[in-house]
């Protein structure tokens, strides 16, 4: 039996939640969740069943069968992630379920800041909402979290870690926080708000005496690729005569929303992203149309760019050749289904794989930037976005009369 998910893209911890809605098809409205739905578990009794008996019946000191199966479970799954190299594949125990229904069911506070994951250290302060819980504390983009309340959450699936760090608005969390990663913990006592977060937000800025414009989009929640749209439009109203967007820290979320936005820009019928499952067939996803047309762009992404929004970078890039700026993203690439266990716990599999429009998987790998950027940690301007800026007054130039190119194309290298 599965467990279908509500979306929850515009929560505070929107990388996360992002990555995981993206990896999670069968949270997918009509048709696109009915190609990707599991039905059934399989047999009832296994090796793994029998060994658990024979544990609770012989072994020489009183076991308990609940801990029992937990590690059986967890030994399999622990097996194959790293025998595939796969992040995404967890096993939650009934408790730990419980507290993540919990903290996805009917939540929608927080801390107001984006996360990543950094290995086993824990998690990543990726984009921090102004005056948000996180911000008025002083949580600053590249710190670290290492535990929630006084339990690490080292090691610990993402999903549960950021369960942890959510909860009711008006309630505390104390966080130990790595500042930069480095040093010592510090601890943070931050009281959990409502957080709205904009999906997107735009402006102008003059370069070179060239209006180029910037939007930037923090999820693929429902109505993400409206807001997108209206955004782009705007910034054009404003003389913008190319765009820089920004999927840094972007999570991801809905696979139609992906899809959605890449139409914004990709022709129709061009393939936006395709997906490959042993257990749920190949499947194809096309841009729907409205595109606008030919019009100098540029993506800047970074390590926590992930799930659909490698989805839309990706489809610009090959697409119409829109130049990509940052650094590597995340390399999501795969999705998942959540499977109902008969002890109250569930299997958080992966199951498929998401393809670029050139048949290309992402997964592990994440998608490589045209133009590398970094973002040293103690600069105090944004380089990476006037990287980007820069790159795009290029792309402007090339598309004017006697230029080089033909707007939202280019190689985009430099």
């Amino acid at each position: 039996m599965i467990r279908a998910f509500v979306a929850l893209g515009a929560l505070a911890l929107a990388l996360f939640l992002g990555i995981w809605i993206g990896g999670h098809p069968d949270n997918l409205p009509g048709p696109f969740q009915n190609a990707l739905i599991e039905t059934e578990l399989g047999p009832a009794e296994s090796a793994g069943d029998q060994a658990a008996g024979v544990i609770e019946r012989k072994y020489f000191r009183p076991t308990d069968p609940g801990e029992v199966t937990n590690s059986s479970i967890r030994g399999m799954v622990a097996r194959l992630r790293n025998q595939y190299d796969d992040r995404f594949s967890h096993y939650f125990d009934p408790d730990q379920l419980q507290q993540f229904n919990e903290s996805i069911d009917g939540s929608f506070s927080g801390v107001g800041m984006s996360v990543g994951e950094v290995g086993k250290r824990g998690l990543r302060v990726g984009f921090v909402f102004k005056g948000s819980p996180a911000d008025q504390a002083g949580l600053r983009t590249g710190d670290v979290i290492v535990s929630a309340d006084g339990e690490s959450i080292k090691g610990e699936s993402a999903d549960l870690a950021v369960a942890r760090i959510k909860g009711p608005a008006g309630t505390e969390v104390i966080l130990g926080v790595k500042v930069q990663g480095e040093g010592r913990p510090k601890q943070f006592e931050l009281t959990r708000e409502e957080i709205r977060v904009p999906i997107t937000s735009n402006r102008v800025r003059e370069v070179d005496g060239t209006k180029l414009g910037y939007v930037r989009l923090t999820t693929f929640s429902n109505g993400a690729s409206r807001s997108l749209r209206h955004a782009v439009n705007q910034a054009r109203k404003k003389g913008a005569q190319g765009i820089v967007i920004d999927l840094r820290a972007n999570g991801g979320g809905l696979l139609p929303e992906a899809v959605l936005t890449a139409s914004i820009f990709v022709p129709e019928k061009e393939v936006v992203v395709e997906t490959s499952s042993r257990s749920e067939g190949d499947r194809v996803y096309r841009a729907i149309g409205g595109d606008i047309g030919e019009y100098p762009l540029t993506v800047l992404v970074d390590r926590d760019t992930a799930s659909a929004a490698e989805i839309l970078a990706a489809a610009l890039q090959t697409n119409i050749e829109v130049p990509v700026v940052g650094t590597r993203t995340f390399g999501k690439g795969v999705f998942q289904q959540v499977i109902d266990l008969d002890n109250g716990g569930a299997l958080d599999l992966t199951v498929g794989e998401f393809l670029t429009a050139d048949g290309v998987s992402l997964a592990g790998e994440g998608l490589k930037p045209d133009v590398r950027a970094i973002q040293p940690r103690k600069a105090t301007r944004d380089l990476q976005l006037d990287r980007a800026f820069e790159v795009l007054g290029g792309e402007v130039a090339a598309g004017e009369p006697g230029g080089n190119g033909s707007g939202a194309g280019g190689s985009g290298s430099g």
